[in-house]
């Protein structure tokens, strides 16, 4: 885990993540996307945000990273890509700001320089909302939070299609990681067997030593349709949400004098939920449903 000042989402494994795009490359995930998919509501449908006068903006340009797929990579044609790119560029279209938009990467340590110093207006690359980074950023609305979910092996798999089938059993989980501390919380009556890492927390899964893990969502996702799982489990109820222990969600981090463009981009957040177009984007880069069976 990387320790930085600027606290990453991808705290649960980077390395993790890199797998993540040699399961399913998101250029095939046209063809093997789901019909549709219930994404956590995030914005009421009787909201209304207003959109602000943005004549005044010469140029909109925000910041990324490279390191952090499915969300910012360099694509097989050296071109950034991901959903957040992806995103970018329907936000821009939705404020018809697409002549004045730009998108580049930087590496993750010179994100909140390059911001502070002004040589980007918007971060969008998985930065962790922290109540110490609220005192000196804007953060827009979430438009995507990160679940949890239960694994199990197909071999092996519980006597029920819900949590409470785990009832006693022995549930893996990393060691002093945000998951530990929400299963405990969620399910007391589970046996909670920590490990070291990720790496071990999954080949115990894989060798039966327990009866199902928790962890990350995404990475549970991608890994049990992936061949590093060699197809021996499922993900298994879920999925689970918690601002307490899994944070706020994936935004869009601004200088704090910059409220206009953070009212802008939860307008053009909240059009794009409402349209569907947020959902054809998660559809693009997450053909795995991270909150369905």
């Amino acid at each position: 885990m990387r320790q930085k000042k600027i606290a990453p989402l991808r705290i649960y494994g980077l390395l993790a993540c890199c797998l993540l795009l040699a399961a399913v490359r998101p250029q095939d995930a046209v063809a093997q996307e789901p019909a549709s998919v219930d994404l956590p509501i995030l914005f009421d449908t009787r909201e209304r945000i207003a959109r602000p006068d943005l004549s005044g903006i010469v140029r909109l340009r925000f910041l990324t990273t490279v390191d952090f797929p499915p969300f910012n990579f360099i694509d097989q044609t050296g071109k950034l890509a991901g959903f957040h790119v992806d995103l970018v560029r329907e936000i821009c279209r939705e404020l018809a700001l697409t002549e004045k938009c730009q998108i580049q990467a930087v590496t993750f340590p010179e994100l909140e320089k390059a911001l502070v110093d002004g040589n980007g207006e918007a971060v969008v690359a998985g930065v962790a909302v922290t109540a110490e980074l609220r005192t000196r950023f804007l953060f827009s609305r979430p438009f995507m939070r990160l679940p949890a979910r239960f694994a199990v092996a197909k071999r092996a798999s519980p006597a029920g299609e819900s949590a409470a089938a785990l009832d006693g059993k022995r549930v893996g989980v990393v060691a002093a990681s945000a998951h530990e501390a929400m299963l405990k919380a969620f399910f007391p009556r589970v046996r909670a067997e920590a490990f070291p890492d990720r790496a071990a927390l999954l080949s115990s899964l894989k060798e039966g030593k327990v009866d199902a893990v928790f962890s990350d969502g995404m990475q549970l996702a991608f890994w049990t349709s992936g061949s590093e799982s060699a197809d021996c489990c499922r993900l298994f109820d879920g999925p689970y949400l918690s601002e307490r222990f899994l944070g706020e969600g994936l935004t869009v981090m601004l200088r704090k004098e910059d409220a206009t463009i953070a009212g802008a981009i939860d307008h053009a957040l909240l059009a794009l939920s409402r349209s569907g177009r947020l959902q054809e984007i998660y559809l693009r880069y997450f053909p795995i449903n991270l909150y369905g069976g």
